[in-house]
């Protein structure tokens, strides 16, 4: 059975179209399924949709949470109550097309443990948007060491994947890296990503940035490096300007004024307040993990 993890939260525009259309192909396609759908404690009529569709379809489930927790909570929290024998994970929106659904449970057929839903055209992105991405993917990419540019939330996973994924301790989890990470037989299919169905995006420009600085953080330590870097950087600079300085004055042509100094303290200090920063930041996210707390919380099922 193919069980499809699909989060929402307040997507009841796209939610009753999501488990039509889904639903339809799979049971066109004779694949056995059951579709996980996971409230990301919404503030709109998010569950009573999925109670509807659960009434219209029994292969149809819900998780609730008590609040708010997030993306990844939500697809960890799919993932454990899934019961197919593979899973795969997709968007709500329908931005990631059901059609590739299927060629991914074919693959999975085929024998391959992971199927890779990748990016073939990003749709529509201002160059801004398409740049930060590619800077964030950068960055993924050196962390786990797989090529990380076109991923994405749409994939596929063996049940074998999944265990591998669920006992995994870390509270700040990263689906497409950890999926990336545990191995396993891999294999790619190519997808558009499709204009939304109904409702807008629920990503505003802070929430994307906080969401690509948490991950960074809690799967590379690139930020850490930068500070190291920064530290070497200041050093050789501090060791050409002090070489300058004593060749200044001892051939009697010492440096006026301290707009020098001024530079000087005004650079190092702000590179150190931006290092600890970044330290504080890890030391923020060691403190997390340390108290234990669950991803999430499931108020009610169906």
């Amino acid at each position: 059975m193919l069980s499809v993890v699909i989060p929402a939260y307040n997507e009841e525009e796209s939610l009753p179209k999501a488990a039509q259309v889904i639903g339809g192909l799979l049971a066109e396609e004779g694949i056995p399924y059951e579709l996980v759908f996971v409230d990301d404690g919404s503030k709109d009529r998010t569950w009573d949709e999925i109670l509807r569709a659960h009434e219209e379809n029994e292969n149809v489930h819900g998780v609730h949470f008590s609040r708010n927790f997030g993306k990844e909570p939500a697809i960890v929290a799919g993932l454990a109550e899934a019961r197919g024998d593979c899973v795969a994970v997709m968007d709500c929106d329908l931005q990631h097309p059901p059609e590739a659904l299927v060629s991914m449970y074919r693959k999975w057929e085929e024998g391959y443990e992971v199927v890779e839903g990748v990016k073939r055209t990003r749709g529509r992105e201002n160059s801004a948007h398409r740049a930060a991405t590619g800077i964030f993917y950068w960055i993924m990419s050196r962390a786990v060491k797989i090529d990380m540019s076109r991923a994405s939330d749409f994939k596929l996973l063996d049940r074998k994947a999944v265990d591998s994924i669920l006992e995994m301790p870390e509270r700040n989890a990263f689906f497409r890296a950890m999926s990336s990470w545990i191995g396993y037989t891999h294999t790619q299919v190519e997808f558009d990503v499709q204009e939304r169905t109904a409702g807008t995006t629920k990503w505003s420009t802070w929430k994307l940035i906080t969401y690509a600085v948490s991950n960074i953080v809690g799967y590379s330590t690139a930020p850490m490096q930068l500070v190291t870097g920064a530290g070497i950087a200041v050093f050789l600079f501090a060791v050409i300007m002090g070489i300058q300085t004593l060749a200044r004055y001892f051939t009697g042509h010492a440096v006026e004024g301290f707009t020098t100094v001024i530079l000087l303290i005004l650079l190092i200090g702000s590179i150190i307040m931006i290092s600890l920063g970044i330290i504080g930041y890890y030391i923020a996210r060691i403190y997390e993990e340390t108290k234990g707390r669950p991803k999430y919380i499931v108020s009610r099922r169906v």
